[in-house]
């Protein structure tokens, strides 16, 4: 039979992360959790699910902290997780099967439904919201995006997909979301600074698209209220990223000028 390993970056998750081990602990044959310096009952929950929580302060950006997760585990497959997310009695079940007849150069992609402020968001582009989670350790790993990482997928693979959603329980409060996106902001610019070059227009252009997709042809005027404030506050996070890479190319040509 082929082993599950579950592979867990956290920090400051004692909110979320009681219900996402819990929905794995019963069939995982092992959980690895990497933490980057909590300062909350984080380490305290893990530890009740496993021994193998390992500790890496020094960020290097998601993929980076994700790849050496991924170097603590030892069984066929992995199920990368958010500390946020919960595993459906469907989705396990899927799991299960799927791995006991795949070959090891298969890689699955799930479905996820995140719930932000309190509803679940059924449009807006969250939802399908499909993405490579489970993958044979032998066969590949993350890559070394700063944000946004992913699973790398190999040339010849097949990608399947499982049924039953994972479920995502992102903010419930403005200020979570702030502080969250914050740090992909700031992962984002620093992956592009240098390479990539933005101005004021870019940032106010992208951002009108964004809300455009999201609202309207992402159709989320359809999840009411909540919709529309996704909208908005995702623009607002679009506009800002090339606005912080724009003031960043700014200052260091009048640096370059002094």
């Amino acid at each position: 039979m082929a082993t599950i390993g579950i592979l867990l970056i956290t920090k400051n998750a004692e909110k979320t992360l009681d219900k996402c081990l819990s929905s794995v602990q019963e069939w995982a044959h092992e959980i690895v959790i990497l933490d980057s310096g909590s300062t909350d009952n984080t380490l305290n929950i893990a530890r009740m699910y496993t021994q193998k929580v390992y500790s890496k302060t020094n960020w290097e950006g998601f993929g980076a902290q994700r790849q050496v997760a991924q170097s603590y585990l030892t069984t066929d497959w992995i199920l990368a997780l958010d500390s946020d997310e919960v595993v459906t009695s469907e989705l396990k079940t899927s799991i299960l099967q799927s791995v006991n007849s795949a070959n090891l150069q298969t890689c699955f992609s799930l479905n996820r439904l995140t719930k932000a402020f309190g509803k679940f968001i059924q449009h807006s582009g969250w939802y399908p919201d499909r993405i490579v989670r489970l993958y044979p350790r032998n066969y590949t790993s993350y890559n070394n995006a700063k944000v946004h990482e992913s699973v790398i997928i190999p040339e010849n693979t097949t990608v399947k997909r499982l049924n039953g959603d994972l479920l995502h329980f992102t903010m419930d409060s403005l200020s979570q979301y702030t502080s969250k996106t914050n740090l992909y902001i700031k992962s984002w610019a620093d992956q592009r600074e240098g390479k990539k070059k933005s101005s004021l227009g870019k940032a106010i252009s992208h951002a009108f698209f964004r809300f455009f997709k999201m609202y309207i042809i992402k159709l989320g005027f359809l999840d009411g209220k909540h919709g529309l404030l996704l909208a908005i506050l995702s623009a607002n996070t679009v506009f800002t990223r090339y606005a912080d890479l724009w003031v960043r190319d700014m200052t260091k040509n009048e640096d370059t000028n002094l």
